[in-house]
């Protein structure tokens, strides 16, 4: 039995699969969040871990798995004190904006962090939010220095409590999104550590996305575990849906959207404001992928439900969009923590179009849907340009579940889109790279022959109205970004 712990943004699961990554059992618990200024998101670490262990406890119900695999949250920060382990502040999460003014003060290094991270200059990434933390905590810099603390994203974070603070340690995947790892050397960066004051006695050391990270106390289990697969939940998400070859293209639809398209062993250096970065990497070899990041997917769903509370909860989305009038052409542009791929525009935030006193809460779910479309469609244009060219999409995450969401996604991107199975694919990823450690599970290339899809969308719009739903699309989101311009 393979234990996978998915520590995500709203909530931590834990699914119990056997040797053949079928599901046994499963449990989840919401993290709660907290937004202490406008456009700063934030968790209590406490509540990381005690949420990912009940989780595991109540999928095991007292059985004891024979590994462990993690996958998480990513470029999600946190700092801690190496001898009592305990946090010096709440997590500072991927959506958090607060750094915007520290990225554009290192404007001037961005060809250089780009070069060496595969990445853009964005608030996103870890590497500025440890910066803030070291700056704002009274102290905490000079303790850095003297090695007293520890960073880490939520895998470091979880692997530390699991261990008992014996590891610390992350993987290439998660190390390749904090805009500090060089992804072509393999190596923490010394030179973009030196722009922000980050002492490099800080980070965790790189291992394999299936290495060995320790044993788990022996109090969490019953007996010690041990942990041999790690990856964030993008990068497992493509490993679970059996993604490893060059050309392959998955989407997840949780709280954002990311679109990973596996571009095999040599680094593609995007045109078009794509992230260069580490799909997986097995035996010290990395396979890189282009990744095109939308920051809300179905957290704008969410905000239908808490914020307008136009329904109860998000799955009652796709039944109050079918309401809406077809001659209203009603557009969201969901910019509320900024726009991501391909404009990296932190700035903005976001705005409705063509709203009429006949507008109703069926028109803005409906445009609310068509968002994560639209803004799916713009990525694949991008990596079109850059020389992708995926014949379809696999998509997972919880807004896949919805048939009206997938078919207008096949419709808009005039693509099929295939959904698998089963489609808890991130935690499948993660139990697979354990079960591969431990010698459970297949190689690669026989793994992803074992994919299989539970139902296909092929694409049914017409060419005009497509075109002319991506042009109001297109009109809509440079409106929003000269509004912002305005302001």
């Amino acid at each position: 039995m393979i234990l996978a712990i998915d520590q995500g943004t709203t909530s931590s699961r834990a699914i119990l699969f056997d040797g053949a990554l079928r599901v046994l059992s499963q449990a989840s618990e919401p993290v709660p969040q907290h937004f202490p200024a406008p456009a700063w998101v934030e968790h209590d670490p406490a509540d990381l871990w005690a949420t990912a262990l009940r989780s595991a406890r109540k999928a095991l119900d007292g059985r004891v798995p024979d590994a462990i695999g993690i996958t998480n949250q990513r470029e999600t920060t946190l700092l801690w004190d190496r001898k009592t382990g305990a946090p010096l502040h709440r997590a500072l999460v991927w959506q958090d904006r607060r750094t915007v003014d520290l990225c554009d003060r290192l404007r001037p290094y961005e060809a250089l962090i780009t070069a060496r991270t595969g990445l853009v200059l964005d608030p996103y990434f870890s590497a500025t939010k440890l910066a803030w933390l070291l700056d704002h905590i009274p102290g905490a810099r000079a303790r850095a220095r003297a090695g007293e603390l520890a960073f880490g994203t939520v895998d470091s974070w979880l692997i530390w409590q699991m261990t008992g603070g014996h590891i610390h340690a992350t993987d290439a995947t998660n190390a390749a999104r904090t805009m500090l790892y060089d992804i072509d050397q393999g190596a923490w960066d010394a030179d973009i550590c030196g722009l922000l004051d980050i002492p490099m006695s800080l980070l965790p050391q790189v291992r394999d996305s299936a290495a060995d990270y320790g044993m788990t106390r022996p109090d969490l289990f019953g007996r010690p575990v041990p942990i041999l697969g790690v990856a964030g939940d993008q990068q497992a998400a493509a490993v679970g849906q059996g993604c490893f070859s060059p050309g392959m293209l998955k989407a997840t639809y949780g709280t954002g959207c990311f679109a990973l398209l596996n571009t095999g062993s040599q680094r593609v250096t995007s045109q078009n404001r794509l992230l260069t970065t580490i799909a997986c990497q097995l035996d010290g070899k990395p396979t890189y992928a282009l990744e095109g990041s939308i920051f809300m997917a179905g957290a704008t769903l969410q905000w239908l439900s808490d914020g307008l509370r136009l329904i109860g909860s998000v799955n009652e989305t796709s039944l109050l969009a079918a309401q809406a009038d077809p001659e209203q052409d009603i557009t969201l542009v969901p910019a509320f923590t900024g726009l991501g791929a391909p404009w990296w525009r932190p700035d903005c935030r976001g705005a409705i179009f063509g709203l009429t006193r006949a507008t109703s809460g069926a028109e803005i779910a409906r445009a609310a849907l068509e968002a994560v479309g639209f803004q799916t469609a713009d990525l694949l244009e991008a990596m079109r340009a850059d020389g992708g060219a995926p014949g379809v999409v696999r998509v997972d995450g919880g807004m896949s579940a919805s048939d009206a969401a997938m078919q207008f996604l096949a419709d808009i991107l005039n693509m099929p889109v295939e959904r698998p199975a089963l489609r808890e694919t991130t935690a499948k990823g993660a139990a697979y790279l354990a079960g591969l450690q431990a010698g459970i599970c297949p190689r690669p290339e026989t793994f992803q022959d074992s994919w299989s899809c539970e139902r296909r969308f092929d694409p049914g719009m017409e060419a005009p109205r497509r075109a002319a739903k991506r042009d109001r699309w297109a009109r809509a989101v440079t409106a929003t970004m000269m509004g912002t311009e305005s302001r």
